[in-house]
């Protein structure tokens, strides 16, 4: 039997390409090696406020990108999040073993927080719901950009705790590790190599969005922060621009960075971002064509709606060994 994986992204607008470098990518080489079970976690979306109307567009959109992608609903569980209550229902039993600590701690929660005039609840007891997704499904393995390397820790933490007060000497959850990439793990802004590529940068030369034109990529890769420096080199400290747009090309082309360095030497930096252009537009081209195709359609829906019966059989079993353990079944 093969071992089970477990991964999720939010609604919240369309992915970007470090998204895609980060972890989608990724989802489609794993599901022939493991049970793959991925989640359009649109639960999470709504702990900021979003416009119901663009909220449902947003995760039809982000199924049919996963499917464009190459994730294959015969090998994958692929389903939405708010389709299977145990989500919501396992949150709530987490929430009462998690300390108040260990929330306010949470990178995401601070980063988030410090952005808006008023915090919801849900801001800071998200990650409850994030542990949740993951043990439901007795996940050994989440496939997950760097930057969720916290959430993980505190999946990892709990799943301890948990068997360890109500396990009497069993283990009831399945303890997940992280599974993160080499390269290009943390993708990071065009116009600002400091901070990570976000969807939400107010900036939109920050960031390449899986659904922008050719034309548009382009522009934002030719015109993508460098340096006074003019050689192509991988120095995070002393060109981390350089070496974000390193990052990126060496991810997509699957080549060692070294070699790509070697190639650009003393040709500076136009070639350089132009090839990258070439490069990145030739990756999301037959994502978008396959897209567009299953936006038309009804196959997304009739996916997500088979992707719910799987994924509620299973999480259903999990939900009902932790009510019992704890008393409440």
């Amino acid at each position: 039997m093969k071992q089970r994986i477990f991964s999720g992204v939010q609604p919240s607008g369309t992915p970007t390409i470090g998204n895609y470098i980060g972890a989608m990518r990724g989802f489609v080489e794993l599901q022939d090696d493991y049970e793959a079970v991925y989640c359009v976690v649109n639960q999470h979306a709504i702990t900021v406020p979003q416009d119901p109307k663009v909220l449902r567009e947003n995760t039809k959109s982000l199924t049919a990108l996963y499917l464009a992608m190459g994730i294959d609903p015969s090998k994958s569980i692929i389903f939405k999040q708010s389709d299977v209550p145990a989500h919501s229902q396992a949150a709530w039993l987490i929430q009462c073993n998690l300390g108040l600590g260990e929330l306010e701690r949470m990178t995401q929660y601070k980063d988030k927080a410090a952005k808006q005039e008023s915090i919801g609840a849900g801001l800071l007891t998200y990650p409850a719901l994030m542990v949740g997704d993951i043990i439901l499904y007795d996940a050994e393995f989440v496939p997950v950009g760097d930057d969720q390397r916290q959430h993980i820790e505190l999946t990892r933490d709990f799943v301890d705790r948990f068997n360890s007060r109500f396990g009497n000497g069993n283990d009831i959850l399945v303890k997940p590790e992280g599974l993160y990439p080499d390269h290009g793990a943390r993708v990071m802004s065009l116009q600002d190599p400091s901070s990570k590529m976000s969807k939400s940068d107010s900036n939109v030369k920050g960031f390449i969005s899986l659904l922008d034109t050719p034309k548009q990529i382009t522009k934002k890769i030719k015109s993508a922060v460098t340096d006074s420096i003019g050689e192509v080199n991988y120095d995070k400290e002393n060109q981390p621009a350089v070496s974000n747009l390193l990052d990126i090309y060496s991810s997509l082309s699957m080549r060692d960075i070294d070699d790509i360095v070697s190639e650009y030497q003393g040709t500076g930096y136009g070639a350089f971002k132009s090839d990258l252009a070439d490069l990145t537009v030739a990756t999301i081209e037959p994502i978008q064509e396959r897209y567009n195709q299953l936006m038309a359609g009804d196959e997304v829906e009739d996916i997500i709606r088979d992707g719910a019966v799987r994924a509620n059989e299973i999480a259903s079993i999990t939900l009902e060994k932790m009510e019992k353990a704890m008393g409440i079944r």
